[in-house]
């Protein structure tokens, strides 16, 4: 099957709708959208434009992955500026769970064993936010592993050879595994070590209480064991990149703990004109979250032993990915719940901070740079923001931007080479679904 236009995802849950169809999707939207930037595009050190947008002069049509999807729709406020915001190019649906759950788990029961540290305290702080339950969406991981497998012989669907593979692997470090997938699991590993130090150290920055549904580590155990245990992590990471004894992938890693220490410091010490730029806002957003994905998905590419051309094609789909899910995030912060965000919501504000839908939104109410410009820090500014932001097309504007990245990592899944085998062609249908969902996500 290989319906186009009105087909609904559900009717394509066979998944055998596959590279040509959505390649025809992004064509046709290509040839009817009109591309009006703001501001002049800017580029990360590799020379990806950045700063294109929005999307302007098309409508956007529906495709729901599933009833409950499109039930959940209905029952949000009508008022809600996430109305009708979904990706307009037809994917499959892929339980992606299927394919990595199991997987991920044993990544997840290692990471608990190797983090455990002479002072109980620091292993507290450290596996805190890797215990059961409360892993968070495992984005990161899931795209790394789902582009391993798509770009692979399709080894992880022959169950005489995953089932090596989804046994936990306990040995040391100085152990050098020799498998490629234990080797993709290790990058994997330390993706989530390095995010999950920046979520510890973040929220002391932003004196959070809350993260994931639950209290925040400093505020379990304070600033100092939040810090430390965050410092631990990092180590560990370092440690286990050494390891891999692969220095291509070593200097792509250990850059993203630098894009991330200066996109933190870029957020935390810009100047009035930076603060309204949102050319400032790309490269902050594509330092602070896109690098650690785009960089983490062509070093499975590399230690998969591909070309530096498909693994340029991996890091294009992970720093899409990764700018989509922030983008959204900011969205979500405006029209979101503090009880499904697992935080409060209108943190960034609350912060001083001015994400996508309040730069676009000042476009339309100049009285939001003053807002800006003074950082929300008068009683009543965070409440006025919110109620200008949801007065003007900022929210939708920001879901454009990132609607058309989770477009571009799509097209960069399409433009694998070929698919060797059927569990390979499925992880691609599950990294496009996967872009789908970071756009209709709403948690």
């Amino acid at each position: 099957m290989r319906g186009r236009g009105s087909t609904l995802l559900p009717l394509l849950r066979t998944l055998t709708s596959r590279q040509g169809h959505a390649e025809a999707a992004v064509a046709t939207r290509a040839s009817s959208v009109s591309l009006t930037t703001t501001s002049e595009s800017t580029s990360d050190s590799a020379g990806r434009e950045v700063g294109k947008g929005p999307l302007r002069g098309f409508a956007l049509p529906q495709f729901w992955e599933s009833r409950a999807q499109r039930q959940a729709h209905r029952s949000l406020n009508s008022a809600s500026a996430l109305e009708d915001q979904c990706l307009s190019v037809p994917v499959p649906y892929v339980d992606i769970e299927s394919l990595i759950g199991d997987e991920k788990n044993c990544i997840w029961q290692r990471i608990r064993h190797i983090v455990q540290a002479e002072v109980p305290s620091l292993t507290r702080s450290a596996e805190y936010f890797f215990q059961p339950g409360v892993e968070g969406k495992r984005v990161r991981s899931s795209a790394l592993l789902l582009v391993a497998s798509a770009l692979s012989d399709g080894e992880m669907g022959d169950p005489s050879k995953s089932a090596l593979y989804l046994k936990p692997d306990l040995r040391p470090y100085s152990q050098y595994p020799e498998e490629v997938r234990r080797k993709q699991q290790r990058i994997a590993e330390i993706t989530e070590m390095i995010h999950v130090a920046t979520l510890l150290h973040d929220d002391v920055l932003d004196d959070a209480e809350t993260r994931r549904g639950l209290n925040s580590v400093n505020k379990m155990f304070g600033n100092k064991t939040a810090i430390l245990g965050g410092d631990f992590l990092l180590a560990k990471a370092s440690v286990a990149l050494a390891a891999l004894r692969n220095t291509e992938v070593l200097i792509l890693m250990a850059t993203v703990i630098e894009n991330l220490v200066t996109g933190e410091m870029m957020q935390s010490r810009s100047s009035q004109d930076e603060r309204m730029s949102l050319d400032y806002y790309y490269r902050k957003t594509f330092l602070k979250t896109a690098s650690l994905i785009a960089n983490s998905c062509k070093s499975a590419a590399l230690l998969g032993n591909h070309s530096d051309e498909v693994a340029q094609l991996a890091s294009d789909y992970g720093y899409h990915l990764g700018m989509s899910f922030q983008l959204v995030d900011d969205v979500l912060d405006f029209v979101g719940s503090s009880s499904s965000l697992g935080k409060p919501t209108l943190s960034d504000l609350k912060s001083g901070i001015a994400t996508a839908p309040v730069l676009f939104a000042s476009q339309e109410e100049p009285q939001l740079v003053d807002l800006t410009l003074r950082k929300f820090k008068y009683e009543g500014d965070v409440d006025m923001a919110s109620r200008l932001v949801a007065k003007t097309s900022g929210v939708k504007k920001t879901m454009e931007v990132a609607e058309m990245h989770a477009s571009k990592a799509i097209k960069a899944v399409d433009s694998f080479p070929p698919a060797r085998g059927k569990y390979a062609e499925v992880c691609r249908d599950a990294l496009r679904h996967l872009a789908n969902s970071v756009v209709t996500r709403r948690t």
